[in-house]
């Protein structure tokens, strides 16, 4: 089993910057390729970026590239989202995301950390 537990999530203003942090317990962390989600609100879940296992190889949403940056450390079991030049559109609800060991879903979620972003 894994277990997910964001922080890091807050107010920033249009422009600032925040670092989400999520811890995983599990000894297949190091095994599991990673993702963000948001859900705004009165949207749906929406995909943000991906890792793979090893860190090596990153994806993302068009709309947040070249301002968010997901990373791991996979020592100490933990993912981060770097997120700069922040927009208002960004907030949302963060989830931190593990696929499954079928590697065909995200079956482990996070219970996920506020982002709220001021013009």
């Amino acid at each position: 089993q894994i277990r997910l537990v964001e922080s890091g999530g807050g107010l920033a203003q249009a422009g600032g910057s925040l670092r989400l942090s999520c811890a995983a317990s599990g000894r297949t962390f190091s095994n599991s390729a990673m993702g963000w989600f948001r859900q705004a609100p009165g949207k749906g879940r929406e995909y943000v970026a991906t890792i793979s296992p090893s860190g090596s190889s990153t994806y993302y949403e068009d709309s947040v590239k070249g301002r968010f940056t997901i990373s791991r450390e996979n020592a100490k079991n933990t993912v981060y989202l770097q997120m700069n030049n922040l927009r208002p559109e960004d907030t949302a609800i963060y989830y931190c995301a593990a696929e499954g060991p079928d590697g065909r879903s995200y079956d482990y979620w996070g219970k996920g950390t506020q982002v709220t972003v001021s013009s």
